[in-house]
């Protein structure tokens, strides 16, 4: 039997900070959520489209989007069925695999995308970017670096998706 390494509980600094940053997340994810349903898009919606539309051709083979999103398959796979019923994104057979697929931006979906991301932008200044100076938002970036260093030591898609 291993012992145990003593509990390193938080201290009041550290315990403040965690606390202060899962209540942050949650309001501002919330936040960002009602401000993008105006677009007639939710939050999940406006993920995978604007993945999209960061590759050179309007798609990603499915696997490689649901490891940019960090979603499972079966996630990614619910979402893009909803999407394909209001047209926004199509599933196509992987041409070299026929086990895989393909998820496909349509015009409607790159219509929907280009309309409501000046309203998110907008939102994500608002509400973030500029309520912080420019020494936080390089403290930020050194910390979310740091941190995702960690948890995805391998530089790939997963740690490059923007949304």
């Amino acid at each position: 039997m291993r012992l145990m390494e003593p509990v390193r509980w938080l201290t009041p600094t550290e315990d403040r900070a965690w606390r202060g940053y899962r209540r942050m997340w949650r309001q501002l994810d919330a936040r960002l959520e009602r401000d993008l349903a105006g677009s007639g898009l939710s939050g999940a919606d406006y993920a995978v489209l604007s993945n999209l539309t960061e590759s050179d051709d309007d798609r990603w083979r499915a696997r490689q989007l649901a490891e940019r999103l960090q979603w499972s398959s079966s996630r990614l796979s619910h979402q893009v069925t909803r999407m394909a019923q209001r047209g926004l994104v199509m599933r196509l057979p992987h041409p070299a695999d026929g086990r895989g697929a393909v998820i496909a931006l349509t015009a409607k979906g790159r219509q929907a995308i280009e309309s409501a991301a000046p309203g998110h932008v907008t939102a994500v200044r608002c509400h973030f970017i500029d309520l912080l100076s420019p020494a936080q938002l390089e403290a930020l970036d050194d910390i979310s670096q740091t941190i995702n260093d960690h948890l995805n030591p391998v530089d790939g898609p997963a740690s490059a998706s923007p949304q």
